[in-house]
């Protein structure tokens, strides 16, 4: 199946989707539209440009509109786009609100078209190798789960600094590892305890972390911080025969760096006796005798963004199921107000039964 695409927004991310487009022969981008003349100045002399996305919506070529304009407009683009008949590809967050994300359902369910979000970090290779680790039980039964991303001088481009168009790193970054981690675990979430900061953004939240607690036993943790100093993109996975890190730069695609750490010497109970190490009476924090881990590689794991393009292209033709489902979607945005609630009120917050009650959309 191939489609006529046209992008609503075209700034950083109406400027990413189109590059991925240039390589796939199945999208065609045929129209973009933006306000700032700036952002127009690239584009293909054959893509029709406009100023008004009334006006491209109306462009009978054009299958699915990709939203890419702050998270503030994506309700009325998704309103213009079903009710002109088009499908719809929605930048993440879908909505500033749950009720803002059921509203945008019900237009897409009247007017007979389909709505999914681009969720396109479910297919970052360290995340999908991570995820390989825990549903393959490599490290045994997981009890800790840790993803963290640190920038380093606490900078946020274009318009995520200001509040009034959806700014902060909740919106921009958590949605995205919260629908990772959500994605990850097969346990329900019992509670959310969450801490956010304004370290040097004063408007707009630039640290965040988030605990899990599931009801198979495991505790979930991210952190994100701009203002660290340190870049980095890290995963910890703690189970009962091993662990499983990647702690390195940033790896959206290609090879995860990383490794699986075991003993050869795997212990089920500690057993009560001291024993003097060059750092004193302990067992676990002095050096380890020589021996006694060792490493063993992740596994190779090969994924890319544009799978969550052809993973649309496959949908449309009734091949297979839309990965990122509306659900899914609404639960995510959920859990990001209990991370707001948890946050503002310095406790933990229960996750109800009735979050995993199917909701008909």
């Amino acid at each position: 199946m191939s489609i006529k695409v046209g992008i609503i927004g075209y700034g950083f991310m109406g400027h990413e989707h189109a590059k991925m487009f240039a390589d796939m022969d199945e999208i065609d981008v045929i129209a973009v539209c933006d306000i700032d003349d700036e952002q127009l100045k690239d584009v293909p002399t054959k893509v029709e440009i406009y100023k008004d996305a009334r006006e491209l919506v109306k462009n009978a070529d054009i299958d699915t509109v990709i939203i890419s304009v702050p998270n503030t407009l994506h309700l009325e683009m998704v309103k213009l786009a079903a009710e002109a008949g088009k499908f719809i590809i929605c930048e993440k967050p879908a909505a500033m609100t749950v009720a803002e994300f059921d509203e945008m359902v019900q237009v897409v369910k009247a007017a007979g078209v389909h709505l999914t979000v681009h969720q396109q970090r479910r297919w970052d290779v360290d995340y999908c190798t991570m995820k390989a680790v825990y549903e393959k039980g490599l490290v045994g039964k997981p009890y800790v789960i840790k993803s963290q991303l640190y920038g380093f001088n606490g900078n946020m481009h274009d318009w995520h600094v200001y509040p009034e168009l959806g700014g902060g790193m909740l919106y921009d970054w958590g949605v995205h590892l919260i629908d990772q981690i959500f994605q990850m675990v097969d346990s329900r979430i019992i509670s959310v305890y969450a801490d956010m900061k304004n370290v040097i953004n004063k408007n707009v939240d630039d640290y965040f972390k988030i605990i899990f607690e599931y009801e198979n036993g495991v505790t979930a943790e991210i952190e994100l911080g701009t203002y660290y100093l340190t870049p980095k993109r890290a995963w910890f996975i703690g189970g009962t025969t091993g662990s499983a890190i990647i702690d390195g730069t940033f790896c959206a695609q290609g090879n995860a760096k990383g490794k699986i750490v075991r003993t050869t010497h795997l212990l089920e109970s500690v057993p009560g006796k001291l024993t003097m190490t060059s750092a004193g009476p302990t067992r676990s924090f002095g050096e380890p005798e020589p021996g006694l881990l060792y490493e063993e590689p992740l596994p190779d794991i090969h994924t890319e963004h544009r799978d969550y393009f052809r993973n649309y292209l496959n949908a449309r033709a009734g091949l297979e199921d839309y990965a990122v489902k509306l659900n899914e979607v609404r639960q995510v945005l959920v859990l990001m107000d209990m991370v707001r609630e948890s946050a503002a009120k310095h406790q933990a917050v229960a996750v109800g039964k009735d979050f995993y009650e199917e909701k008909d959309i």
